[in-house]
């Protein structure tokens, strides 16, 4: 009786600690409102990183790579009309310390030795409908990004982001960096800093701009490799919002029911012809 006592109480313990883990688990899960996060901002990023919220984009910079983790950011047709965007002038982030990001001289050579651009994260062109287009040229939104895939499949990407806002009113955007193999360093560079070796971008579309009818909501991922040929085609880089999360080690769209979640992160959009077409 006494041994039988004994096991209940283990039992019960044991179940009220799994409650407990589960609860603990899903406090980690931080409320963190912001017009640029759909169904949850990109969880997993070093607590460490520091969390950036502007009027056009949100990011995360990483202390370690001096790069962002990931940067999201909304689009509706007032954000994209307007007059060309073109300035390039690159600063410091003044929200960092000078530890925790690069500065403008560090990418000195890199083109001439590396092939390498200052890639956008959250693109120039984007953003011609606002004031504040000049933050997107702050290095905490750029990472050094191989000349054929910044001015190839990357800027087309780019492109069909703001076709799609075009057609369809309301466009989220989340995109980030991947570490899956050594990258060389930049050249001219004085701080200790981590190259990503690719990229990844998920393309969200609510079509009546409802975010809560999911019904009428569209999900498309991408990866490229730093070494994506410029001709490649865009479609050979689609994937799964699971393979996202499983590479980047990032969690997204957690907001919602585990059940919708499985059934939009499972597999590529197959719609892609018919959602990216002109």
């Amino acid at each position: 009786m006494k041994r039988y006592k004994q096991n209940i109480i283990s039992t019960i313990g044991v179940v009220l600690l799994i409650i407990f883990s589960n609860n603990i688990l899903h406090s980690q899960y931080t409320e963190i409102h912001c017009k640029h996060f759909i169904y949850g901002y990109p969880k997993g990023s070093p607590q460490t990183n520091d969390l950036i919220i502007r009027d056009i984009y949100a990011l995360s910079s990483n202390d370690s790579t001096k790069f962002a983790d990931w940067v999201a950011y909304r689009l509706d047709t007032k954000t994209i009309t307007g007059a060309s965007q073109k300035e390039r002038d690159w600063a410091t982030d003044p929200w960092l310390d000078t530890w925790e990001t690069l500065q403008p001289n560090d990418y000195k050579d890199a083109s001439k030795q590396l092939h390498i651009d200052r890639g956008h994260q959250a693109p120039l062109s984007d953003f011609k409908g606002t004031e504040d287009a000049f933050e997107t040229n702050y290095l905490s939104n750029i990472t050094p990004q191989n000349s054929d895939l910044n001015r190839g499949l990357w800027e087309k990407l780019e492109e069909d982001e703001r076709k799609l806002t075009e057609k369809y009113g309301l466009v989220y955007v989340m995109t980030g960096t991947l570490y899956e193999k050594q990258m060389p360093k930049l050249p001219k560079a004085t701080k200790f800093h981590i190259i990503p070796s690719g990229y990844w971008k998920i393309i969200v579309i609510p079509y009546n701009q409802d975010i809560k009818d999911l019904s009428k909501i569209e999900i498309f991922g991408f990866i490229f490799s730093q070494n994506t040929p410029k001709t490649d085609n865009i479609k050979n880089h689609l994937v799964s919002i699971d393979e996202i999360q499983r590479r980047s080690h990032l969690d997204f769209f957690w907001e919602l029911d585990s059940k919708i979640q499985k059934t939009l992160e499972s597999k590529p959009n197959n719609d892609f012809n018919t959602i990216f077409s002109p």
